[in-house]
């Protein structure tokens, strides 16, 4: 990844209980994303509650970071509500607890308004890769995403327009 000062930090309210992104939830990871034109990235460590083996970060929440950074990718790169359709993970290193971690995702392809093909990376603190993952997403206008009641109209308002501003200064 390229200097991380062009990155800019997308909104995130804190009216939602997401495990992976809320900064309300308390049990949750917490995440907090960062974009450029061409990818979304975040620095997070993984509390030692969230082991499986001692010290070693479950492969569940290992899936989850790398989930919740590429429907992040395709929130800001397509400016569509993502969700995930299908996910294969590769699990190449093991995780430590306790220990600084980056995630970055990519949007692969975009298959037609309604599908994309989404990855992510995540790296330990020496910027060994750990993990990758490769992801299927049912893409949703916001619109649609209101209609099924998913967000609220303050709920678009709040996210979405701050990231086509952020998306037109980045390029």
């Amino acid at each position: 990844m390229a200097g991380e000062d062009n990155y800019k930090q997308l909104p995130n309210s804190g009216t939602h209980n997401c495990f992976g992104c809320s900064p309300v939830n308390s049990a949750g990871l917490q995440m907090k994303f960062f974009a450029d034109d061409k990818s979304v990235f975040s620095r997070l460590t993984v509390p030692a509650h969230l082991c499986g083996w001692n010290k070693i970060v479950h492969g569940g929440i290992i899936a989850t970071i790398l989930d919740e950074t590429m429907g992040w990718a395709g929130i800001y790169m397509l400016k569509k509500i993502t969700l995930t359709q299908t996910l294969r993970v590769d699990f190449i290193k093991a995780v430590r607890v306790d220990q600084d971690l980056k995630v970055e995702g990519k949007v692969r392809d975009q298959r037609g308004e309604r599908q994309a093909d989404i990855e992510a990376f995540l790296y330990n603190a020496q910027g060994e890769l750990c993990a990758r993952s490769q992801g299927d997403f049912v893409l949703l206008s916001p619109k649609v995403a209101r209609r099924l009641g998913m967000m609220t109209a303050d709920d678009i308002k709040y996210f979405f327009e701050p990231l086509r501003d952020l998306k037109a200064g980045a390029g």
